[in-house]
């Protein structure tokens, strides 16, 4: 029996153009004036075999993309990716048979069928035994909570029902690859909760290699062993989320809960020496808002801070100095916020 391999996925000077065609005044693209969009940049790395690692970046930056010539949906412009070590490109059926994919967004289970009936069919499609299908159906949906409303139409199930149950479809034939594109998103936050369970599990007690892409900052930070920040293509930041915020821990975050008009606070703050990224919420339970400040001067630049909101004309209600998270480690790579 052949030795599983050290590295799950590899990648290599993986490249991705888009034609895309300039939008007229009309509405219709414009095939004379298209351009080329480049997706991935030369993307280089590899994820270790068992390794929960997530890729995160901005809309746009290039992560759904690198899913999809993982799963090979979609063929890279130059450079190479490897999944078990067969080529995306050149052994496309062996990298679907090592692989399990949630894609977000795409409706993968017939709604018409019952959770079983979607099952069964996936796993002939998948070529695993009957009674190997049966088994592993029956074990899969235990494992995600489903067994009691295995037999009802899908059309009756929960958004969070669905999504369970489009993971069970891919692990059916028990790939030791999972491929996560945002899969807690939409879901309330019960149902996200019991899906990040649900992946340690699976990362902890069947030794899956995941790759997960996610908006939520904190669900990065507490999943997974590596990150990769992707940003225009690119890879700019790849450790630990604790060594990823221990590399930045000359900065701060300020949060100020203030009552009285934010406008033109923003520019206000951001001219100040030592001052990076501001946010300013409105929480409307209370009519008042959440300004958050990053600060990397501390001593000069809060008492500072504290100053121009009142000679604003705003009553701080609260103030606190929060520890860096992934978040703030994102925005300052990036300078945008993981939705922008």
């Amino acid at each position: 029996m052949t030795a599983p391999p050290e590295h799950a996925v590899q990648l290599e000077g993986l490249t991705r153009r888009f034609r895309a065609r300039a939008v007229g005044d009309n509405g219709i693209g414009s095939a004379t004036d298209a351009t080329n969009v480049t997706a991935i940049d030369g993307l280089t790395l590899e994820i270790r075999r068992g390794e929960l690692f997530g890729l995160l970046g901005p809309n746009g930056a290039g992560k759904t993309t690198t899913i999809r010539i993982l799963c090979t949906l979609l063929a890279p412009t130059a450079g190479t990716a490897r999944v078990w070590e067969f080529d995306v490109v050149r052994d496309p059926a062996q990298v679907r048979r090592h692989i399990g994919t949630v894609l977000t967004g795409e409706r993968s289970v017939y709604w018409r069928l019952t959770g079983r009936e979607n099952l069964e069919y996936f796993a002939a499609l998948y070529q695993v035994p009957t009674e190997t299908a049966r088994r592993r159906i029956a074990m899969l949906l235990d494992l995600v909570e489903l067994t009691p409303r295995a037999d009802d139409l899908v059309e009756r199930y929960s958004t969070g029902m669905r999504q369970r149950l489009a993971l069970v479809k891919a692990l059916l034939h028990d790939p030791p690859v999972l491929l996560l594109d945002e899969p807690t998103t939409g879901l309330d936050p019960q149902a996200a909760r019991n899906g990040r369970d649900l992946i340690r599990r699976l990362h902890r007690d069947e030794g899956k290699t995941i790759i997960l892409t996610t908006h939520y900052m904190e669900e990065a930070d507490q999943l997974c062993e590596r990150v990769g920040i992707i940003d225009k293509g690119r890879i700019i930041a790849l450790d630990s989320p604790q060594a990823l915020k221990r590399a930045q821990q000359h900065r701060t975050a300020l949060r100020v809960e203030v009552e009285g008009p934010v406008l033109g606070v923003t520019p206000m703050l951001q001219a100040l020496p030592g001052v990076g990224h501001v946010a300013v919420v409105a929480q409307p339970a209370d009519s008042t808002w959440e300004v958050t400040v990053e600060l990397t001067d501390v001593n000069d630049t809060l008492p500072r801070t504290v100053q121009i909101l009142s000679g604003q004309g705003l009553r701080v209600r609260h103030l606190q100095l929060l520890d860096i998270s992934l978040e703030d480690v994102f925005i300052a790579l990036t300078g945008r916020r993981l939705r922008d």
